[in-house]
């Protein structure tokens, strides 16, 4: 007799073995109560005892995974059993006496494979089939037929699975960052890890590793010990049984119990992404006997797009090469693309320690990763999942998966950081320093990972960051800062009489009355808001802290200023082109290696337009542009560049010596190249928000000069198509000051009319509508001198 008051205390193993052993006692007493058919004239003799008749258990009772006061998932097969009614009666009445939830069927084979493959739900049951008493050879094959059928249906039946699971995660949530989870039905709870295994068994999936059977088995632990206490078939973890079932599983209290839920949950969400990934680049059917060749673009030094996902290039050597890693995640997360699993596995294993500080190319690929917004979420995720993330940021240990008990907030710690940095994204152009926005908003709550209030915690471990990132010593007093009083806006805004002047004048003394510091506080209290929720950051509190803003910039009197001029010198030419079919001089070029890539200096005759057919041929061989300026001396241009190269080639002086004396000449088509190059390697991350232009006169001497700035997403030739803009409005750039900041490019031009007279408001407007077309892809016409 199983005795069900007993069942609940019982190991898993235990409780399993106790209903095995029942039911197996049950059904001998079906048969043996049962009488036999009688047999017909000339007919073969019916079957006695279990011979073509198998109960098999399915669901949790399946997979050996019965929890306290679950229900029993049974299927009753038979062969050539004309009592199969009968037996069935006596066996499922015994199991509705005890009170015990039952869902049972009866089926032959063919039954059970008609019925999984055209039920998802049902398909995926029978995949857990396992005897538990009866005929063993009917059992196996019922497994070997359901298991065929759901392989042969699985291109119908794994993208409706998908489905059902994308709708239960929007209804229910993702288990990791529920203050409340459903254990069983979140994204990312057990039902993820039955359906890795289901895309196992269609062969289209591996199977599930080690950790992710350990982040599953610790939710069946959690969810064991929670229906224990309660008493009940319950699947949600309400706060009020938080603190038994932590101390039931030798946790601290309810935090670390639901740290350790949103760990295993996010392991199974993650290896569910993946998995679904490769699922569905499984179902594309291809053509018999044909092989789609999968297209490989390069995307950065040592890293290439291999179809729908980011891979190392051949030649890539991730064991010399510590920046890496870093270009790796940037190029994806530019590319809205993710690493591939090998890639990641490769990185994770061969890439050597970073430097301290950071190398510049390591902070500006880090940089360019956070800048790309939302599509940076899901590869931050690929590196924390393979413990990168903390191997970069050894404080993010403390922080992750670390509940939030406040309702506004949606996520951990980790992730609401995460968030945080996407949204900051959106607002680099509103900012003079993007870069200490973005790193602000991913260290702002870092505090958060020891005890005591979190802004002060946090301010020296921000420091301690951003200097081993290579920052200069003021922009890590500044992130400092920023951190130290993220919440210095808010806060006042709704707590204080924003009116009264000395309300204004403790928040203007708090952050040293500097204008850049309330800037970058205004957009990191945004940013944080969004990245809380609509709760955290609703339409009034944005308006109370805007207005706060405006009244302190107002005490201040000062606002931002505009890039300063580069301060580049010519290098001595190594290269001297063919002489020119016109007059004027000989093209030279001189490179040098400097500190954070090399200098360009071109040396050419003087014509409109000049700049930007420099920059088109830079452009041309992969050269980013990050500063430049020009000067002329008796009708010769000299213009000297700041470039990184794209792809870790060095500009060879020789190819952009001919390059820019065909562009001169009029028989290199810069405009059909670039559009070409740009076609090239489209990135798919770009983001779409409106450029911004503005202009700076009182920051330069002399009226007839002027600043105008532009921020826009940087895209191939951006640099090239906004100086042919400016030349078709008939303006001269003396210098430039450009910088690129992964989605964005912040680009400040030194602009002049050649006839000396000031920029006029008609013309700036022309010139406004110009560059704004410029940074969508249009190249207007350049009065260019060539010749005929």
């Amino acid at each position: 007799m199983l005795d069900l008051e007993a069942l609940p205390a019982m190991s898993r193993a235990e409780r399993v073995a106790a209903l095995d052993a029942w039911l197996t006692g049950l059904l001998a007493d079906a048969v043996a109560g049962t009488p036999p058919p009688r047999q017909r004239r000339g007919g073969s003799p019916p079957r006695r005892g279990t011979d073509g008749l198998a109960l098999v258990a399915v669901g949790s009772l399946g997979r050996r995974e019965m929890p306290p006061y679950g229900d029993l998932d049974l299927v009753l097969v038979h062969e050539g059993r004309p009592e199969i009614a009968a037996l069935a009666d006596a066996l499922w009445y015994p199991v509705w006496d005890t009170g015990l939830r039952l869902d049972h069927s009866v089926r032959s084979i063919p039954e059970a494979v008609s019925v999984a493959s055209t039920d998802v739900k049902a398909g995926l049951g029978l995949l857990d089939a396992r005897l538990v008493a009866g005929d063993a050879d009917l059992a196996a094959r019922l497994r070997t037929a359901t298991l065929a059928s759901w392989r042969q249906a699985a291109s119908r039946l794994l993208p409706q699975l998908r489905d059902l699971r994308r709708a239960r995660a929007r209804q229910v949530g993702e288990l990791a960052f529920l203050l409340e989870p459903d254990l069983k039905e979140a994204y990312g709870g057990l039902r993820e890890g039955q359906v890795l295994r289901a895309a196992a068994a269609a062969q289209l999936a591996d199977e599930p590793s080690a950790e992710v059977e350990e982040a599953y088995a610790f939710l069946l632990d959690v969810r064991d010990e929670l229906r224990r206490r309660a008493g009940r078939p319950v699947d949600v973890l309400v706060r009020q049984e938080q603190r038994p079932v932590a101390a039931a599983l030798g946790l601290a209290d309810e935090d670390a119990l639901l740290r350790e839920v949103s760990l295993a949950g996010r392991k199974l969400a993650f290896v569910a992404d993946e998995t679904w990934r490769r699922v569905e680049s499984s179902l594309v059917r291809r053509p018999r006997g044909r092989y789609r060749r999968v297209r490989r673009e390069p995307l950065a030094e040592g890293v290439v797009r291999q179809g729908d996902e980011v891979v190392l290039a051949q030649g890539a050597k991730p064991a010399a090469d510590p920046g890496l890693l870093l270009r790796a995640a940037a190029a994806a997360a530019r590319a809205d693309l993710l690493l591939s699993p090998y890639t990641l596995k490769v990185l994770a294993v061969h890439s050597p320690p970073v430097p301290e500080p950071w190398p510049a190319e390591v902070r500006w690929s880090f940089l360019r990763l956070l800048a790309s917004g939302r599509s940076a979420v899901a590869v931050l995720e690929q590196l924390d999942q393979e413990g990168l993330l903390s191997r970069l940021l050894p404080e993010w240990d403390s922080v992750r998966s670390l509940p939030q008990r406040h309702p506004w907030h949606r996520y951990t710690v980790d992730r609401h950081l995460v968030e945080a940095a996407a949204a900051a994204a959106e607002l680099t152009r509103d900012v003079d320093r993007p870069d200490l926005l973005l790193v602000a908003a991913l260290l702002h709550d870092i505090g958060k990972g020891w005890p005591g209030d979190h802004s002060v915690v946090g301010e020296p471990v921000a420091a301690a960051i951003g200097a081993r990132m290579g920052f200069s010593e003021p922009d890590v007093a500044t992130l400092a800062t920023l951190v130290r009083h993220h919440l210095l806006l808010p806060d006042t805004a709704t707590r204080r009489d924003i009116d009264d002047a000395a309300t204004v004048d403790r928040v203007a003394a708090t952050i040293g009355n500097d204008p850049a510091v309330l800037q970058l506080l205004h957009a990191l209290a945004q940013a944080d808001g969004a990245a809380t929720s609509t709760s955290a950051w609703s339409p009034w509190k944005a308006h109370l802290v805007a207005a706060l803003v405006a009244r302190v910039q107002t005490k201040l009197g000062s606002a931002p200023s505009a890039a300063p001029e580069p301060v580049l010198s010519p290098t001595q030419p190594q290269v001297t082109a063919a002489p020119l079919d016109v007059a004027g001089g000989a093209v030279t070029v001189g490179v040098e290696d400097v500190a954070d890539g090399q200098q360009v200096t071109i040396g050419a005759p003087d014509r409109a337009g000049l700049l930007s057919i420099l920059a088109g041929v830079l452009a041309l061989n992969q050269l980013d542009v990050r500063a430049a300026k020009m000067s002329i001396e008796a009708g010769y241009a000299t213009g000297v560049f700041a470039v990184r190269p794209r792809f870790g080639r060095p500009p060879v002086p020789e190819i952009l010596a001919d390059a820019v004396r065909a562009a001169l000449e009029g028989t290199l088509p810069l405009v059909d190249r670039l559009r070409q190059r740009e076609a090239d390697y489209q990135q798919g991350g770009v983001r779409t928000a409106p450029p911004r232009i503005s202009w700076h006169d009182s920051e330069v001497s002399g009226a007839d000069t002027g600043i105008v700035e532009v921020r826009a997403a940087d895209r191939a030739g951006l640099l090239y198509r906004l100086t042919a803009a400016l030349a078709s409005e008939g303006l001269d750039v003396t210098s430039a000051r450009i910088e690129t900041l992964g989605g964005d490019a912040v680009d400040s031009f030194y602009v002049c009319n050649p006839s000396g007279t000031p920029v006029d408001d008609g013309q700036r407007r022309r010139v406004e509508a110009a560059l704004v077309e410029a940074t969508r892809g249009a190249t207007p016409p350049v009065a260019v001198d060539t010749p005929g």
